[in-house]
């Protein structure tokens, strides 16, 4: 009689890489669930900021409506830190725990291991941006209606959605690099400059503004902006197309960039450097 065959490995299911990323991932080799990380990033980021910049506001002359303006764009950059920091350093902990190697051999689809890397962030940068707004309307002159808010809701989301995919493509990138910190700085400030967040992007040169055209905070912002003004809903249903359009970009370029890098890293042996 023959040596029975060896019953063939179970590829794991979308479902369960995706719980795995999702929920597991996050509070074992990620990092990023820490109590004292989670509450920080929430509470307290949003507050320094806005402060901060309403400070450069006012002492540059700028009055009431320009820190409101100022406050709420900060309010709204602030998902920064947990939707494109938080995601992108993903692969900066598995580098330094040794479980990238392990990762990217394993049979588990990417799709659902990318996209589960970034549930917990997306809810992170709701509850960032929420806060961020009612920092903005209790002390810094920020008025928000209430016929306002179901637009104001939905155009949050879109946010949060698009700049985790916008921190899943940059993750992609650093898988080829040694570090995703200066990536991701990068990008912090850039957005802070060409999206929006401190002044009009009429008040950018033509080049510049199409650049911050290409960054979903910049939609992101501009939906939120409108919303809160009680933009039209034919008008608003456009801007939240493009911010979504953002997001399925983003994702989409991601998957092409972790599968790309994932294949130069191996063969550099940059893989494994941290």
């Amino acid at each position: 009689m023959g040596t029975p065959l060896a019953p063939a490995p179970n590829r794991p299911t979308f479902g369960r890489t995706f719980w795995a990323n999702a929920v597991l991932a996050p509070r074992t080799s990620l990092g990023f669930m820490r109590l004292d990380f989670v509450l920080g990033t929430i509470f307290v980021i949003p507050l320094t900021q806005m402060v901060f910049f309403a400070f450069v506001v006012q002492l540059g002359g700028g009055g009431a409506s320009a820190i409101a303006y100022t406050a709420l764009g900060n309010a709204v950059a602030t998902v920064t830190y947990s939707s494109v920091f938080s995601v992108c350093q993903t692969t900066d902990h598995e580098k330094q725990q040794g479980t990238m190697e392990h990762l990217l051999v394993s049979p588990a689809g990417r799709l659902a291991l990318y996209l589960g890397r970034g549930l917990i962030p997306i809810f992170t940068s709701l509850a960032t941006v929420t806060v961020g707004l009612l920092y903005a309307t209790l002390f810094f002159g920020v008025s928000i209606p209430a016929a306002t808010v179901p637009g104001l809701v939905v155009s949050v989301v879109l946010t949060a959605f698009a700049m985790v995919g916008f921190g899943l493509l940059l993750g992609g990138v650093a898988l080829y690099l040694r570090t995703s910190i200066i990536l991701g700085n990068i990008f912090l400030f850039v957005g802070l400059l060409l999206s929006g967040v401190n002044f009009p992007l009429s008040n950018l040169p033509p080049v510049l503004q199409y650049l911050g055209d290409a960054l979903p905070l910049t939609w992101g912002l501009a939906a939120i902006r409108a919303a809160i003004d009680g933009t039209a809903l034919g008008s608003l249903a456009l801007l939240w197309a493009a911010v979504a359009i953002s997001g399925i970009v983003s994702i989409g370029l991601s998957i092409a960039c972790w599968d790309y890098f994932e294949r130069r890293a191996l063969s550099t042996g940059s893989i494994a450097r941290f």
